[in-house]
């Protein structure tokens, strides 16, 4: 499927003013932006991905995974399913083990079979002996499959906590 420009910008225009939910008065309660039932369920995938690499299973993790999926994270990219399977995604899942991550804030949208996922959160922990607070974001674009929603895309960027 191609994507001219103009639908590209129209995504990001609708990211940014969709109304949210819940109010940022309560800290506790994430931001989530008011989402189609399709775009919820797309959503679960995302959680589900999440929640395995916390289970620290890598391997179920990456099966949520489309086959040519792309992951972009700290300037690196791995292109199939198989490579993130074999670099990163077993030293994700040791990372999510130990640091928990907290959704502060989600909204997205599902079109021809096609979801985008987008969060925000702050993960707080210790990891190998170091103090980790960082503020997160997080894109995840989603095919539609047989098989159910599977992560075609993700583009990881984290920050340390102000």
């Amino acid at each position: 499927m191609i994507y001219s420009p103009l639908r590209w910008a129209l995504s990001a225009v609708f990211f940014v003013i969709t109304p949210t939910v819940a109010t940022a008065q309560n800290s506790h309660v994430p931001s989530v932006a008011a989402m189609s039932y399709e775009a919820q369920e797309a959503a679960k995938a995302v959680d589900a991905f999440h929640a395995k690499l916390a289970a620290g299973d890598s391997a179920a993790a990456a099966a949520l995974l489309a086959e040519d999926a792309l992951i972009f994270e700290g300037g690196h990219a791995e292109r199939s399913r198989a490579e993130y399977a074999s670099h990163h995604a077993g030293a994700d899942a040791a990372y999510a083990t130990v640091v928990p991550s907290k959704l502060m804030r989600r909204s997205g949208f599902v079109e021809s079979g096609t979801a985008w996922i987008v969060s925000e959160g702050r993960t707080t922990g210790t990891y190998k002996d170091k103090p980790v607070d960082r503020m997160t974001t997080e894109t995840m674009i989603l095919r539609k499959t047989a098989d159910g929603w599977r992560i075609a895309h993700i583009h990881w960027s984290s920050r340390a906590a102000s």
